[in-house]
């Protein structure tokens, strides 16, 4: 838990790029797991629905920007700028999965 309360940029980094993951499993669950759709078919559905996958993406980056607001209100603003320039990255993927 001590590292967490570092102020470093590879940790803004790590959670950038973990908090979205995290919280697309939180996503499944919530939303697609009542519906009985497994893991599996789930990857299935975004395989053969490629205008969805943007859209799931965006809600899980939601997350970083709760990660980024905790952060900037703790003053830890090195790990701040990692959360933000991954979630930078993220709306670059975005943006190009939706112009293809």
């Amino acid at each position: 838990m001590n590292m967490l309360k570092q102020d470093k940029l590879s940790l803004g980094i790590l959670l950038g790029l973990l908090t979205p993951a995290v919280a697309f499993f939180i996503y499944y669950l919530g939303v697609f797991l009542p519906k009985d759709l497994s893991l599996g078919d789930f990857f299935d559905l975004l395989k053969g629905n490629k205008q969805l996958i943007p859209k799931v993406i965006s809600i899980c980056l939601l997350a970083n920007g709760i990660v980024f607001y905790l952060y900037t209100r703790v003053r830890r603003d090195l790990t701040a700028r990692g959360i933000f320039l991954v979630t930078l990255l993220y709306a670059i993927v975005i943006l190009l999965l939706k112009i293809i």
